[in-house]
């Protein structure tokens, strides 16, 4: 088992690890881009570096990966206001058709020679504990990395990264939650090697902690602890989802048991179309519905929480008034955006149970059922009915708001959940509410998703 799970790792790394010809070209259009700073920057009122970070500058990128980071490290004492006017600056001087984004501040992205290059502005902080901007450590995490890892575990985090991306689990978005580039090498770094990692995985058990430089000053709730080497109060891992971390053991064990080369790369799987979507409803005899509308114009971190936000605080309501929520899940591509909810229970009987105070708690109990008992029309003028007494306490059964859960998503109800705000502003816009089987009139848009969602694998 040995040989073959070493013969595998060896074909992927030879597939993930540049070319000579391929590191010099970067090298030489990353040099080429650092120039073009530096000569925006002697513009500059104020002096700053240029550097290059992220895994091209560690050696750690996949063949194939055309992606070039540099920032712009700007001194302490610059205001915000002018470190943005002046990174963008820089930015633009550098990337002339680039594009403006925004993380925890404006940054420009564009492309330079075939790459896709940010350049992103940042404070030349001392100390990554003395950090005003969340990219101000990212420096530190370069130099960190560039001291420890030798040319083998370099190979190693790639493979590793491979791996990673085949079984879904890589991209630290909001969207994935998965493991970053730099959570990946210092894992890798932590165990030795790609090999070792993997046969450690597969008997963690969550949580899991490590801190590389022994701060031992902080604590987190987060399945996989891994306390930044450059800051001690953050944790690297702390996007991480539990669900990934419970995948990635999963696919380490596959590949410990049958190594297959197929693990390391991710495929989607065949989009479901329309009939398939019908005849899987059919058969799975549960009440889809969909609220399908425009999808907010933001940047996918900001979206994907606020998409779920909003599913949670339905599935939430939902539930509170008795339709049980067999599964539910967000979707969106491009325009629009699905929010899907998968009923075992669609309809309500017309009365619902509703517990009172125990009889003893004179003064609560005497209030419930005055106020209930007042409500009565008579002995059989519909509800509520009682109040009666049910073991300790009052009890009445009163009429229900909605007996469908199809009404529920209709009305004004869906407002007075949790939503992000945006996804709210984007349901006042309107949105359809689908069916049943009219979901899959989505297929053609959704297609991807409703497999994944119909045909759930790890």
């Amino acid at each position: 088992m040995t040989d073959e799970f070493d013969a595998v790792v060896e074909r992927v790394r030879e597939r993930v690890t540049p070319t000579p010809d391929e590191r010099e070209q970067l090298q030489a259009v990353a040099a080429e881009l650092t120039e073009r700073a530096e000569t925006a920057v002697a513009d500059l009122p104020v002096e700053a570096d240029i550097v290059q970070v992220g895994s091209t500058a560690r050696q750690t990128w996949i063949a194939g990966d055309r992606d070039i980071d540099l920032f712009v490290s700007f001194p302490p004492e610059l205001d915000r206001e002018q470190l943005e006017e002046y990174g963008l600056d820089v930015g633009h001087a550098v990337l002339p058709n680039g594009h403006e984004e925004y993380a925890e501040h404006p940054y420009v992205v564009g492309e330079y020679d075939g790459y896709e290059v940010d350049c992103v502005p940042c404070y030349a902080v001392e100390d990554a504990t003395q950090i005003q901007s969340a990219v101000d450590r990212t420096p530190f995490h370069t130099r960190y990395l560039d001291d420890r890892l030798t040319a083998d575990l370099a190979d190693d985090v790639r493979v590793c990264k491979q791996f990673f991306k085949g079984i879904g689990v890589y991209g630290s978005d909001l969207r994935t939650r998965g493991f970053s580039g730099f959570l990946t090498e210092l894992l890798v770094l932590e165990y030795g090697g790609f090999r070792k990692l993997i046969e450690a995985v597969a008997d963690w058990h969550p949580p899991v902690e490590f801190d590389p430089e022994d701060h031992g000053e902080e604590s987190f709730p987060d399945p996989l602890v891994v306390i930044d080497p450059t800051d001690p109060e953050r944790n690297v891992a702390a996007v991480l989802s539990e669900g990934n971390v419970a995948r990635l053991q999963h696919f380490a064990r596959e590949l410990l048991a049958a190594p297959d080369e197929a693990l390391f790369e991710h495929t989607d799987p065949a989009p479901l179309d329309a009939d398939g979507v019908r005849t899987v409803v059919a058969d799975r005899k549960t009440t889809p519905l969909a609220l399908h509308f425009e999808a907010p114009d933001l940047v996918d971190d900001q979206l994907w929480p606020q998409l779920e936000k909003s599913r949670t605080g339905i599935a939430s309501e939902l539930d509170r008034r008795g339709f049980d929520v067999f599964r539910s899940a967000a979707f969106a591509t491009g325009e629009t955006a699905v929010l899907l909810f998968e009923l075992a229970v669609a309809e309500r009987p017309a009365v619902e149970r509703h517990d009172g105070p125990p009889v003893h708690v004179r003064e609560h109990a005497t209030g419930f059922f005055e106020q209930y008992d007042g409500e009565r029309t008579a002995p059989t003028g519909g509800p509520p009915y009682g109040p009666y007494i049910d073991g300790d306490r009052y009890v009445v059964e009163r009429a229900r708001e909605f007996t469908n859960a199809v009404d529920v998503l209709a009305s004004e109800v869906v407002f007075e959940t949790a939503l992000g705000a945006h996804v709210e502003s984007a349901l006042e816009g309107g949105y359809d509410l689908l069916v049943g089987g009219e979901i899959a009139s989505l297929a053609d848009e959704f297609g991807v998703q409703f497999r994944t969602y119909f045909d759930p694998r790890p």
